[in-house]
């Protein structure tokens, strides 16, 4: 997610040695990512750093489902940028909705989260760019005023924060369907831009989602790899109050972060979150104003070409979705 554009520039953040990230997280979540504290503690390289201000250790545990759960989509297909075949969990259609509405669902299932509605944010339109005036309008987001919405980031090679997060969303869709869910996206590029981040919210607080999951890919520097959930925190501000929230949106995050590294083998982000792969935030609108479960999930950095390897990769793109929508799962299921 790019909070002012391409040009992003994150706060600088302070490094520190594995060791203690390795024991923060050990003790955050003893399952997948205890797993990849070994590996990066035997068998990884580089340096690990950290945010001295994002939240760390929890005792919760973050259960995942095996790899191979029923309504899995078939991983591999395209490896292009756009993946839009269709064959790699995608289903390539636009749906037949007005300009401002929700996209459509499959009918409710069978499958174990039958009668279970998640609501899909795939941050950012595809044709924000082409609409500044209207996104750059400011938005009550409880706490303070804010931007509609932005454009998002890119990676160096021009592919899109927003064309990465719809293509996501199209498989988290296809397998949480397959589990029996109902499931709305916030947008499908079936409008000219938006929605605000306010609209966003309340989609999910309309639809009385049992968890919400805002998709994003990062902005940040060269260097700055991994992925990180943004939790909300503990807010109670004009019409932002996230109490009742704070808790069952942990739960959420929790699940989502082990499941992602399972799935995809990527670690916790190395420049916030101290190594937890969780980051808790107070001035996000789309947080701020959620009155159900929900969390931000950023991919990984568009802007380091390691990570934008993976990105750009139908492939890893669909362990992604696998990752989060398996964390989505565990969390529903309890």
């Amino acid at each position: 997610m790019s909070y002012t554009g391409p040009d992003f520039d994150p706060p600088p953040s302070r490094r520190f040695r594995r060791g203690p990230l390795t024991v923060a997280l050990a003790a955050l979540v003893p399952g997948a990512l205890l797993g990849w504290a070994v590996y990066a503690t035997v068998g990884g390289s580089g340096d690990d750093g950290g945010d001295a201000s994002a939240s760390a250790g929890t005792s919760a545990s973050a259960s995942s489902l095996p790899p191979s759960s029923p309504g899995t989509p078939s991983p591999g297909g395209s490896d292009g940028p756009d993946g839009s075949d269709g064959s790699d969990g995608s289903d390539g259609k636009k749906p037949s909705t007005s300009p401002g509405a929700t996209s459509p669902s499959a009918p409710v299932g069978t499958g174990p989260l039958r009668g279970k509605v998640v609501v899909i944010d795939p941050g950012h339109n595809p044709g924000n760019f082409r609409h500044t005036a209207e996104i750059n309008r400011q938005v009550d987001v409880g706490t303070h005023s804010k931007e509609c919405d932005t454009t998002g980031t890119s990676t160096d090679d021009g592919f899109s924060e927003a064309k990465f997060t719809l293509d996501v969303a199209h498989r988290m869709r296809a397998f949480l369907e397959g589990q029996g869910a109902t499931v709305k996206l916030t947008q499908d590029d079936d409008r000219p831009f938006g929605p605000c981040i306010d609209e966003r919210a309340r989609i999910g607080n309309e639809a009385e989602a049992d968890a919400v999951v805002s998709i994003h890919a990062d902005g940040s520097g060269t260097g700055n790899r991994g992925f990180h959930v943004i939790l909300p925190g503990s807010v109670d501000s004009g019409a932002a109050d996230t109490r009742a929230i704070v808790g069952p949106s942990r739960a959420l995050g929790e699940r989502i972060a082990g499941n992602f590294v399972r799935a995809t083998g990527n670690g916790p982000s190395n420049y916030v979150g101290g190594g937890t792969g969780l980051v808790t935030r107070k001035d996000l609108g789309g947080l701020n104003l959620s009155t159900v479960p929900k969390v931000f999930v950023e991919c990984g950095n568009m802007r380091d070409s390691k990570d934008a390897a993976l990105l750009t990769s139908g492939a890893w793109r669909q362990k992604a979705a696998q990752g989060i929508s398996e964390g989505i799962v565990s969390f529903l299921r309890g």
